[in-house]
């Protein structure tokens, strides 16, 4: 389970750098598309920067990235009903420690993952509606195209990502499981799993430990 999710986010990142094909401009697709563009070409700008300071790609995809992701929503399907149990502070604090996690994931496997194009597929969903799903397919050396949706809402004038479904399999719903049932065996419940976040993401980028 800790290497097919550790694999599956870095095939996330994948797709978000290399991009080979653009369809119809939807603003949700166009979305990807130039987020696409302007990271790849970001990080071989800095490549020189990068390879003396790997954390530099943690403020690349904190700042190109992350920011069309709706990490409170996220953070709320991904606690499910220990998100509503949890007071204000929880919730901040939750968010921001998770928000680290994908930063800090997404930049390791971005070491990985540079060469990998992708194909940007038709929409699914009503191209007028608030909710949609932009369909990409991962190319491989060997095998078939993984298959890569990013389910996105339209909030607060602009498009957002609030889960990533590879090959079939939910970011979201992968997280969900592994964080609630540490909350439920956790002598401190969601205090104990955000302070182990904190841990996790007060490491150096190089020292590698599970998410799970």
């Amino acid at each position: 389970m800790k290497r097919a999710l550790y694999f599956m986010l870095g095939v996330i990142v994948a797709s978000v750098i290399t991009s080979t094909v653009v369809a119809a401009e939807h603003a949700a697709i166009k979305l990807v598309s130039d987020t696409t563009k302007l990271i790849k070409k970001k990080i071989k700008a800095e490549d020189a920067v990068i390879k003396a300071n790997p954390a530099r790609l943690y403020e690349l995809v904190d700042e190109i990235v992350l920011p069309h992701f709706d990490f409170k929503y996220m953070s709320g399907i991904v606690l499910g009903k220990n998100w509503r149990k949890a007071n204000k502070d929880q919730k901040q604090r939750f968010t921001k420690q998770f928000r680290s996690l994908l930063v800090r994931t997404y930049s390791k496997a971005l070491q990985d993952n540079v060469d990998q194009a992708i194909e940007i597929l038709p929409l699914r969903g009503k191209p007028d509606g608030k909710d949609l799903t932009v369909r990409t397919e991962v190319e491989q050396q060997a095998g078939f195209p993984i298959p890569i949706d990013y389910k996105m809402h339209f909030k607060n004038d602009e498009w957002k990502v609030y889960d990533i479904v590879i090959d079939s399999i939910s970011l979201v719903i992968n997280y969900r499981s592994s964080f609630n049932k540490e909350i439920k065996t956790s002598p401190n419940g969601i205090d104990g799993l955000i302070a182990r976040l904190e841990k996790r993401n007060s490491k150096p980028i190089n020292e590698e430990e599970s998410t799970q």
